[in-house]
This record gives structure tokens, sequence and C-alpha cells, in this order.
């Protein structure tokens, strides 16, 4: 068994888009559009096979994202080496995403950073 696909709403779908292709590389398929319902989204595939969609419809909520939480908390990229987490998380910074931990080991063996992505969203970057 494998996880298929894992999916977010999001506010501003093009600009969820742009920042996982920018930052991970991740390649977007045409997307879709319901003209009926509002519903917009894309797949996004990650050099391993692994997906996202991401979503956006009229009148979403949008509540607070608190890190300390229940339900899903993040999404966890590996980037394949120590340099890389180190590199990607500075870039991040740069372009003023807030980084949340690290670049760190973690009590469980882990290198990683984690930082507030699109929209308030906590995205875990790691080897």
């Amino acid at each position: 068994m494998k996880i298929e696909h894992v999916a977010m709403y999001v506010n501003e779908l093009e600009n969820a888009k742009n920042f996982f292709i920018k930052y991970f590389g991740a390649v977007s398929n045409a997307g879709y559009h319901n003209t009926k319902t509002g519903f917009r989204s894309y797949f996004l595939t990650f050099d391993d096979g692994a997906r996202l969609e991401i979503m956006n419809k009229p009148m979403m909520s949008d509540a607070e994202k608190e890190l300390q939480r229940t339900g899903y908390i993040h999404i966890a990229l590996s980037v394949g080496s120590k340099d890389k987490v180190d590199e990607l998380t500075a870039q991040l910074k740069e372009d003023g995403y807030e980084v949340v931990s690290g670049p760190r080991t973690t009590g469980d063996g882990y290198y990683e950073s984690c930082i507030i992505g699109i929209e308030g969203n906590q995205i875990e970057i790691t080897i």
C-alpha cells in the first residue's frame, strides 16, 4: 500500500503552485476547473512520484493555523542532503518565510528544518 496523494485547500492557487515548483521542483499538471462549482485544482508531482493536490473553491473558511494543534500538521519534503536542507532553508528565510526550527538533527535522528510556507502551512525540509 502507498499514499496516492495528499491534498490541501489554498486561497491563492497559482501562488501555491509556484511555491512548490520554485522551491521543491514540483511539476504541475494543466489543472482542473469545474465551472459549475468554481472548484479548481492542480496535481503537483515530485521527483520520486509523490503527489500533492492543491485545491481552491469559492467561499472557503480559513481558520488560523496554530503550530501545535490536532490533525495534519506538516508536509515533509526530502531534498536529498544536509547541504541542500541548509541551502533551501537559508533561501526560504531570505525570501521572507519564517523558519520555526533548525536546521538541526532531531532527537530521533532526522536532519531537518521547519518553515511556515505558503498560507501559514508548516513544511518540514529533510534529507
